[in-house]
């Protein structure tokens, strides 16, 4: 079965930000192949939501999109980045520190056990409270069991205009790590990550096969006008390069809406999206809507994709020491 979009009130078929239908490539990548390829189908399932003020309207929200999901049978569900709360780091506030918590903690232990009822594996991303004066931007993955595997705390923290995010949060220290879960080895980064082909190819090296960015990225308003068409195109044209590089399957939950000064503020562009090992776009959410997403990943096709590009084969390992500088000169 091919990808799935359900836009909140309504279904919408595999298609572009433009409306337009997506053409897939088709054929095969060698003319004698040894032997068959295997498919290793999973259904991953996309929360796109809008988020409120309320952390537990918020968490409820997302219960309810992520049971969608499952009922239509997804597999591993994502959330976007921070989806408890309205994205707090567009200013600098010391009361927002109280919207953290602790994990493992309440927001974990909900998770856990939605996790376990629906038999899913579950990626989320919370504010976590290590210690007193030390916050992280932290993702978890529950297993279909409901134990909590994977936790990633977010290593590239931007400070820009309305992502204030070096107040908020320490830089992680957990490196780049997959898990495996009964779906796969799955491996997770979080928002301004995805600018980094480093992180992308860390993660990849320890045995990813997809690669899952909750995100929470949109326009300031008063520059969608000039910019805005090529900032989104830089987004997914980098974390398409990511898929391509590293041979295997992107996936990128993004929030939309509004928030923020109303006369400012962010637009969150969702365009949520799944990108294969060859780099192509499987399914793409609306850029106004919420969206429970529903995409088909064969995970054999990784196999093929790296016997015909076999990037990792040729990199020179012995060469990259330079790498590790902040600058060459």
């Amino acid at each position: 079965m091919g990808p799935h979009v359900r836009d909140r009130g309504q279904v919408a078929g595999n298609h572009g930000r433009d409306g337009t239908q997506n053409n897939f490539w088709t054929g095969k990548m060698s003319e004698n192949p040894v032997q068959r390829r295997t498919s290793l189908n999973v259904r991953i399932g996309l929360i796109q939501m809008r988020c409120v003020e309320d952390p537990r309207g918020n968490m409820e929200h997302a219960m309810e999109m992520i049971r969608t999901a499952a009922a239509q049978g997804a597999q591993v569900v994502c959330l976007p980045e921070l989806f408890r709360s309205l994205y707090f780091c567009q200013r600098h506030d010391i009361n927002q520190f109280d919207l953290a918590e602790s994990i493992p903690g309440p927001s974990t232990e909900v998770l856990g056990k939605l996790a376990r009822e629906l038999g899913i594996s579950l990626v989320s991303s919370l504010f976590e409270r290590r210690a007193a004066g030390v916050y992280h931007n932290t993702s978890v993955i529950h297993l279909p069991d409901g134990t909590m595997t994977g936790l990633y705390r977010k290593s590239h923290i931007p400070h820009d205009p309305l992502f204030y995010e070096k107040y908020y949060f320490t830089p992680g220290d957990t490196g780049f790590l997959s898990s495996a879960t009964p779906h796969g080895q799955l491996g997770v980064l979080i928002c301004w990550d995805q600018w980094y082909p480093e992180a992308a190819r860390a993660t990849a090296l320890t045995g990813a096969q997809a690669l899952f960015y909750p995100t929470a990225i949109g326009w300031h308003p008063s520059e969608k006008a000039e910019f805005g068409e090529a900032q989104y195109s830089a987004w997914q044209t980098m974390q398409r390069s990511h898929a391509i590089a590293n041979g295997v399957f992107v996936v990128s939950v993004n929030r939309v809406g509004h928030e923020g000064d109303p006369g400012g503020g962010i637009e969150f562009w969702g365009g949520s999206f799944v990108a294969d090992p060859f780099g192509r776009i499987l399914a793409q959410a609306s850029a106004s809507r919420e969206a429970v997403m529903l995409v088909d990943c064969d995970f054999g096709l990784i196999e093929e994709t790296r016997r015909n590009w076999p990037f990792f084969r040729d990199r020179r390992i012995d060469l990259y020491e330079p790498l590790s500088k902040r600058f060459i000169p």
